[in-house]
């Protein structure tokens, strides 16, 4: 079965509608729109067919339709009108710009409050390695008799160490060899390049201190996916319960509880490298809690290896031309405060019909 040209515009003004009025769209309804020019009953024969195609739904008894997970992500992948901010939006927006804060997790988290506040949704933004973060450097320090520290620089400017014991047959001029051998091996990789293969010939070439090789990789690995699950800043929780999908106390408390737990902090991870603002609309998202659920995610740069993200969670209901639309000028003024250029593009687009 084609999806023809009417069936997308009317798929388009079903979802526009229902993100407006959360109820479910019928055909008589629909004829009434301005520019919806076929009978009623045509409309009800090609929202049978979208229905058949698996891009809506019909909840209950109801003679209406609602979008599917399906009808959302092809609204958001071809037919979402771009929204352009409206004055007031864009100087309430700025408030957070004329914040002269420097360092990025007190932005992030001043951020997402205000990303609540304006799309009264609950807010999550992060920091995150612009790729899998690696070792940039590997020191070993002298801590007397029987011990050294071990200090290991990542890409992302974190800074850890360890005091670890020594062998009683290492020397002063082994570690020297032993940190040589971890800067020429080791550095620039992300922990997932620490093969087997690899670490038999670092272990074969730190001579008499081979069997602290373990031990270092080991600790390298744990810092490195330290710097992967960087705080998450989620505000506004109890935004959600505004919205009529979670009126439902059972399936409130369980997308409440996904947000309060470390599952966020594995979203960069489900994320692709090089998407500018991604939406994940309902199963597509990183836990079964959030299956009725959609997020939409937008990153910017902030140096040093390292890139913000700040996002919303909320129905798949939602009107993701909006909230792409603010996201993205966060996105752009955070990206300049911090010295880089933005990833979004710069909004300048209009609502007016195609």
């Amino acid at each position: 079965m084609e999806l023809t040209d009417r069936k997308k515009k009317i798929l388009r003004a079903i979802v526009d509608n229902y993100i407006k009025t959360a109820e479910p769209v019928g055909s008589k309804a629909l004829s009434a729109m301005p520019g919806m020019d076929c009978s009623s009953a045509t409309i009800r024969n090609e929202m049978a067919d979208l229905t058949q195609m698996g891009y809506l739904e019909q909840p209950h008894t109801s003679a209406g339709r609602i979008p599917s997970p399906a009808g959302y992500r092809l609204y958001v992948d071809e037919l979402m009108q771009d929204y352009r901010l409206s004055v007031d939006e864009t100087q309430s927006l700025g408030q957070v710009m004329e914040l002269k804060i420097q360092e990025a997790d007190r932005v992030i988290s001043q951020v997402s409050k205000l990303v609540s506040q304006m799309t009264n949704l609950p807010a999550v933004a992060m920091t995150a390695s612009a790729g899998a973060p690696t070792v940039k450097q590997f020191e070993i320090l002298s801590a007397g008799a029987g011990s050294f520290i071990l200090v290991v620089m990542t890409n992302g400017e974190m800074v850890k160490n360890k005091l670890i014991k020594l062998p009683v047959s290492c020397t002063d001029q082994d570690l020297k060899l032993l940190s040589a051998v971890l800067n020429a091996s080791l550095t620039d990789l992300p922990a997932a390049g620490f093969t087997p293969e690899l670490l038999n010939r670092v272990s074969r070439s730190a001579g008499p201190a081979a069997s602290l090789v373990p031990v270092i990789v080991d600790f390298t690995t744990h810092v490195l996916k330290e710097q992967q699950r960087s705080p998450v800043y989620v505000s506004g929780q109890t935004k959600l319960l505004g919205q009529p999908e979670y009126r439902d106390v059972e399936k409130a408390q369980e997308v409440l509880a996904t947000l309060d737990s470390d599952t966020l902090s594995n979203l960069p991870a489900t994320l692709e490298s090089n998407a500018k603002t991604q939406i994940l609309v309902g199963p597509e998202n990183i836990a079964k809690e959030l299956k009725d659920t959609s997020v939409v995610m937008t990153r910017f740069d902030i140096g040093d290896g390292m890139q913000g993200l700040i996002g919303v969670v909320g129905p798949t209901r939602m009107d993701y031309a909006q909230i792409t639309a603010r996201l993205s000028y966060f996105a752009e003024n955070l990206g300049r405060m911090f010295g880089k250029p933005e990833l979004p593009p710069s909004q300048d687009n209009d609502t007016g019909d195609d």
